[in-house]
């Protein structure tokens, strides 16, 4: 059974940098995509960065503090966050998916807030 276990998550103070894993456990498959996405109190999950291969894909808010990266040996993503803001306070969640067959998997959530 796949398993995505996140860590790295904590309270920084704004303009502090934190980061993130996400080891992905149970399976010997290498995801098509992994990423993170995060949901802050009140509002809905929204996208912060994946990665396709050689592609990556930042939410426009992140872009320029925010690193993803892959250990495709480990199954593992990274999220570097820098330069981070108040409104980056959320749980942040890391999202693993194989295209064929078409299986989605989610960790279940690390905590990130960011103090002004």
């Amino acid at each position: 059974q796949v398993q995505l276990v996140e860590s790295g998550g904590g309270l920084v103070q704004a303009g502090g940098s934190l980061r993130l894993s996400c080891a992905a456990s149970g399976s010997a498959f290498r995801f098509n995509v992994m990423g993170w996405y995060r949901q802050a109190p009140g509002k809905q999950r929204e996208l912060v960065a994946t990665n396709i291969g050689a592609s990556t894909t930042y939410a426009g808010s992140v872009k320029g503090r925010f690193t993803i990266s892959r250990d495709n040996a480990k199954n593992t993503v990274y999220l570097q966050m820098n330069s981070l803001k108040p409104e980056d306070t959320a749980v942040y969640y890391c999202n693993a998916v194989r295209w064929v067959p078409r299986e989605d998997y989610w960790g279940q959530g690390t905590q990130v807030t960011v103090s002004s």
